[in-house]
């Protein structure tokens, strides 16, 4: 079985094309700046890259184009479209309808649309990438993978907010949480480097991207996870303020005379270590300018790193203890730096680290130490794989209930 993964943002697809024999990735790619000048197509395939130059008025086109070049002669790893089995496409935000991944029909694309004011961004396009894909592939089947479904494990006194229980009832507003895929990938990915049974295993992973998140996982469960209502809530990110005094916003707004949409923008865009630093966004350039001595750039990573700490102590209690915590995403695979700094915080829990194991970037392994209480992990998150075995799951299933398969 093969399968096309898709990942729709406003303005590019991202796509794996997958041979779940094996689980090899026969190739993959970006289509940019859609609808916007300058837009293009990178498509890689082994250690060759593509570079295409072509207009791209939305989403249709783009993917019309990915699809051209999955069976060009010498591009393209498939004779003819009929060769992809399905597409599994990421979804930002299933709410409460959506528990795990689910065939995608007229009744799912619906209550999608339903939930597109909790993911204004990124659910829409999201949208757009499903209905594209329909109209060229009509007879291919199509999977939708939630990034909050694995995080509906939560129980109540996780999720819910201290404000008026109405609010829930009738507009459901609680912590839903992101990043489930990855959290969920990285967490069993963890269990098994370790040889430990999932289903007895407490686990704390850190997602440390430009966005950035942290779950508390206790048997194969999400009990918490710091991403909340929206993905502003939680961890300093990149742009991102992360936990704040909601009062901050009603003093923007009152005492500076902003609107909401400027304190909305300042709160999302220009917030972060980009709003500590007043530097970058980019914790490569963040590290580097702390190194030399830049004052703003060192308080931003320390209170970066102080965060995540904070963040790891809290969800050790939440689950009376932890028997592994993983680093992955961009700045956790990447940053020696971060992941050493943040286990100086976990002394408390008897965490040592190997400071040879730890001084690597995007590599498997474990690097804390064979007497370290707590085993301390970076595994490369891999979303698409999951995105991808639970399509094969899901048509799998369904043939076999046609007895097709």
């Amino acid at each position: 079985m093969k399968i096309l993964v898709v990942n729709s943002g406003s303005s590019s697809v991202k796509y794996q094309f997958i041979d779940m024999d094996g689980e090899k990735v026969l190739c993959k790619g970006l289509a940019e700046r859609i609808g916007i000048s300058g837009s293009r197509l990178i498509h890689k395939l082994d250690t060759k890259k593509l570079v295409l130059d072509r207009e791209m008025k939305d989403h249709e086109q783009a993917l019309k184009l990915i699809l051209e070049t999955l069976t060009d002669k010498e591009w393209g790893v498939i004779k003819d479209l009929s060769e992809i089995s399905a597409v599994g496409h990421r979804v930002v935000h299933g709410a409460e309808r959506f528990a795990s991944s689910v065939l995608i029909d007229e009744e799912v694309l619906k209550a999608l649309e339903e939930n597109s004011h909790l993911a204004p961004l990124h659910n829409p396009p999201n949208i757009m990438g499903i209905l594209a894909t329909q109209k060229i592939l009509p007879n291919t089947p199509g999977v939708a993978v939630f990034d909050t479904a694995f995080h509906q494990s939560m129980p109540e006194k996780a999720f819910i907010y201290a404000i008026p229980y109405r609010f829930y009832q009738e507009h459901r507003i609680r912590r839903y949480g992101f990043h489930g895929t990855s959290h969920r990938y990285v967490s069993k990915r963890a269990a098994e480097i370790l040889n430990r049974d999932y289903s007895n295993f407490k686990v704390i992973t850190c997602h440390l991207g430009n966005g950035a998140s942290i779950s508390a996982i206790m048997n194969g469960r999400s009990v918490d996870t710091s991403m909340g209502f929206t993905p502003l809530e939680g961890l300093v990110m990149g742009t991102r303020c992360g936990d704040i005094d909601p009062a901050i916003v009603v003093y923007m707004q009152e005492s500076l005379n902003m609107n909401l949409k400027e304190v909305y923008n300042v709160l999302n865009k220009e917030s972060g270590v980009l709003g500590i630093s007043q530097l970058s966004s980019d914790m490569r350039d963040i590290e580097e300018a702390a190194e030399s001595g830049n004052k703003a750039a060192k308080m931003a990573l320390e209170i970066y790193i102080y965060r995540i700490a904070k963040y790891i102590g809290a969800y050790t209690a939440a689950m009376n203890g932890v028997d592994a915590i993983v680093f992955t995403a961009g700045i956790g695979e990447n940053s020696p730096i971060v992941r050493e700094r943040v286990c100086d915080y976990l002394g408390y829990l008897s965490v040592k680290i190997d400071k040879e194991k730890n001084n690597s970037r995007s590599k498997e392994a474990i690097i804390s130490t064979p007497d370290s209480k707590v085993a301390v992990l970076v595994v490369s998150t891999n979303e698409e794989l999951v995105i991808a075995r639970d399509t094969k799951e899901i048509i799998e299933k369904g043939l076999k209930e046609l007895n097709l398969f």
